[in-house]
């Protein structure tokens, strides 16, 4: 990504630059934890967003590095978006942000007992996170989810 003219080069800044709202975290954390992959699928996501940011923030990662797409394996007509190897480094980021907030936020539909588990075991979990969305799985949804590799139900 090309930092902003006159832009500083602290590290902080140039995340901000890169996901600077909400949009981006939230698309790929669909990715991760529910395994979302197409337009449709971010689309359904509860918070939302409207079809133009989508698709301007995809088109950001995109650019970025942090998200590659290519034809649906499925549907061709489609677009199927993953992570990239620069995509995939944001898995502990998005794991201290999810912790922290269950933590924090009054009002979390986090369970608790998960949040606890990634704690107890957090190299570990982000390793069998990161490993399971590069192969093409995601945390809580299907048959090569993290937690159906834990032996844990799957929430859907």
């Amino acid at each position: 990504m090309k930092r902003a003219n006159g832009k500083s080069h602290c590290p902080i800044n140039f995340g901000l630059e890169t996901f600077g709202d909400p949009w981006s975290l939230l698309i790929v954390r669909d990715i991760v934890y529910f395994g979302k992959h197409t337009f449709k699928e971010f689309l359904a996501s509860e918070e939302k967003i409207a079809p133009s940011v989508l698709s301007a923030r995809l088109t950001q990662l995109e650019a970025a590095g942090v998200l590659v797409s290519s034809p649906d394996p499925v549907d061709r007509r489609r677009v199927s978006y993953r992570l990239t190897e620069i995509g995939l480094r944001l898995i502990p980021i998005l794991v201290e942000i999810a912790g922290w907030s269950a933590r924090v936020d009054p009002d979390t539909e986090a369970p608790l007992d998960w949040v606890d588990l990634v704690d107890s075991r957090k190299p570990e979990m982000i390793a069998m996170i990161t490993e399971t969305v590069r192969g093409g799985g995601c945390v809580f949804i299907g048959e090569d989810s993290v937690l159906a590799k834990l032996g844990a139900p799957t929430l859907g």
